[in-house]
C-alpha cells in the first residue's frame, strides 16, 4: 500500500498501537480486502481424519460437489447438495464424541447421510452408527469418520443418499 502523498509504503495499519480515524479507516479495508481475498482463493480446511478428507475427494470426483459452508455461525458444518434439486444429501460436522453418546473424549469428524425409514433401525447399533445427529432421526444416520467403518461402506452409502435426496 502506497502513501499517495510521500510515495512511499503506509505501514501504519500494520502496527497495533496506532491509533487514529484515519489509520482505522486504512486497517479496516485492509483487513477486509485480505478476508475477501481468503474468501475466494482458500478452502476451509475443518475436516482432519482421513476419512473425511477421502469422502471430499470422492464426491468431488464422483458428483462434481463441492462442500458448502451455509452457516457463519457454525463453521465447522457444512453439507454436500444435489445440482439437479438442490437437496442435501450429506452433511460433515466436527463434534465432541459424547454428543453421539460416546464415553471419550474429544472431537471426532461425522457424517450425516439419508436413509430409507425401513432400514434404520437395523443399521443403528450407537457404536458406528448413529440416529442422525441434528437431522429428521426417521430419515438421516450418522456415522464417524474415525475408521471404524471402512471407507468403502462410507462410499456406497453416500451412492445411496444421493440417489435418496430426489424431489
Amino acid at each position: 500500500m502506497i502513501d499517495s502523498a510521500s510515495k512511499e509504503h503506509y505501514v501504519l495499519h500494520r502496527v497495533p498501537d496506532a491509533q487514529g480515524a484515519f489509520v482505522g479507516k486504512v486497517r479496516e479495508e485492509y483487513e477486509g480486502v485480505l478476508t475477501r481475498i481468503a474468501a475466494a482463493c482458500f478452502e476451509p480446511d475443518v475436516f482432519k481424519s482421513e476419512a473425511a478428507k477421502q469422502v471430499i475427494q470422492y464426491v468431488r470426483e464422483k458428483y462434481q460437489d463441492e462442500l458448502q459452508f451455509l452457516w457463519q455461525r457454525f463453521p465447522n458444518n457444512a453439507i454436500f447438495r444435489r445440482q439437479d434439486n438442490e437437496k442435501w444429501y450429506a452433511a460433515l460436522l466436527v463434534l465432541q464424541k459424547s454428543k453421539l453418546g460416546l464415553d471419550e473424549e474429544g472431537l471426532v469428524d461425522i457424517i450425516d447421510l439419508r436413509i430409507r425409514p425401513e432400514e434404520l433401525d437395523d443399521l443403528v447399533d450407537g457404536k458406528k452408527y448413529f440416529p442422525g445427529y441434528h437431522m429428521n432421526k426417521t430419515h438421516w444416520f450418522t456415522m464417524c469418520l474415525d475408521g471404524s467403518v471402512p471407507i468403502e461402506e462410507i462410499f456406497r452409502r453416500i451412492d445411496e443418499s444421493f440417489a435418496l435426496a430426489t424431489k
